[in-house]
C-alpha cells in the first residue's frame, strides 16, 4: 500500500513540473532547486528527486555534476533535428494507424477534430480557459492520428519527441504568423487519414510540422546558439 501512494505521488509530482516546464514556468537553463519544488508542488522531497530523474530521462532536465538539476536548454540545431527526425517517426505512427484504424477510431478522430476547429484560434487567448482548452484537445488531436499504430515502441518514442517539440512551441506563442491557418492543416491531416491516403496524410503532416519549426526558428525565444 506505502509503495503505491508513494509512485502515485511521484507519477503526480513528475506529471506537474513536466508540464510546468512545457508551459515555460522554469525557462531554459534555468536551476531547479529541490527543496523550493517541494514546496510548490507540495511533494516530498524524495518524490521531486525522483520525477527530475525521470525528467532528466527524457530530456527535459540536465543534471549537472556539483550544481544538481537545471531545465535542458534550447537551441536552434536541436529544434532542427528534433523536426527531422519528428517528421519521420510521427509519418511512420500515422501511416501504420491508417493501416489499422477501426471504425471507432475514425469515430474519435472525428470527434477531436470537430472539437479542434469549433475552437478555432483560440489558441491565441492566452491565459483563457479558451487556450486552456485548445492545449488539451490539440495533443489528443494528434494521439488519435496514431493511436492506432500497432508498434508500441514507435509510440512511446513519438510521444517523446512530441513533448520535446511542445515546449518548443509553446515558447514561441502562437503560431499565426503570416496568416496561418492552423485548422486547416489539421483537417488537411485529418480528411486524408479518414480517407486512408497515406501518402497526402504523411505530406500534410510534414508540412504542418515543418511550418511550426520555421516560425519558431524565426522567433524571439532564447536559443543557446542564437544568431
Amino acid at each position: 500500500m506505502g509503495d503505491t501512494i508513494h509512485k502515485s505521488r511521484t507519477e503526480r509530482t513528475c506529471a506537474m513540473l513536466r508540464e510546468a516546464i512545457i508551459r515555460s514556468e522554469y525557462r531554459p537553463g534555468e536551476r531547479l532547486r529541490i527543496d523550493s519544488l517541494g514546496k510548490t508542488l507540495d511533494a516530498s522531497i524524495g518524490a521531486v528527486r525522483e520525477a527530475l530523474s525521470r525528467l532528466t530521462a527524457e530530456g527535459l532536465v540536465i543534471a549537472e555534476p556539483q550544481k544538481g538539476f537545471v531545465v535542458s536548454p534550447i537551441s536552434r540545431r536541436d529544434l532542427t533535428d528534433l523536426t527531422e527526425v519528428r517528421m519521420d517517426v510521427e509519418c511512420r505512427c500515422l501511416a501504420d494507424s491508417i493501416a489499422h484504424g477501426d471504425l471507432d477510431w475514425e469515430a474519435e478522430l472525428l470527434s477531436l477534430q470537430h472539437k479542434l476547429r469549433a475552437l478555432g484560434s483560440k489558441y491565441k487567448l492566452v491565459g483563457t480557459e479558451e487556450e486552456a482548452r485548445w492545449h488539451v484537445v490539440h495533443p489528443a488531436f494528434h494521439d488519435q492520428l496514431t493511436n492506432a499504430c500497432t508498434n508500441h515502441w514507435w509510440l512511446r518514442i513519438r510521444h517523446q519527441l512530441y513533448v520535446q517539440s511542445e515546449r518548443y512551441r509553446r515558447l514561441s506563442g502562437p503560431l499565426d504568423r503570416e496568416g496561418r491557418d492552423i485548422t486547416a492543416e489539421h483537417d488537411a491531416i485529418a480528411d486524408a487519414a479518414l480517407a486512408r491516403d497515406t501518402e497526402r496524410a504523411c505530406a500534410a503532416m510534414r508540412d504542418h510540422l515543418g511550418r511550426t519549426a520555421r516560425i519558431i526558428l524565426e522567433s524571439a525565444i532564447p536559443f543557446s546558439d542564437a544568431g
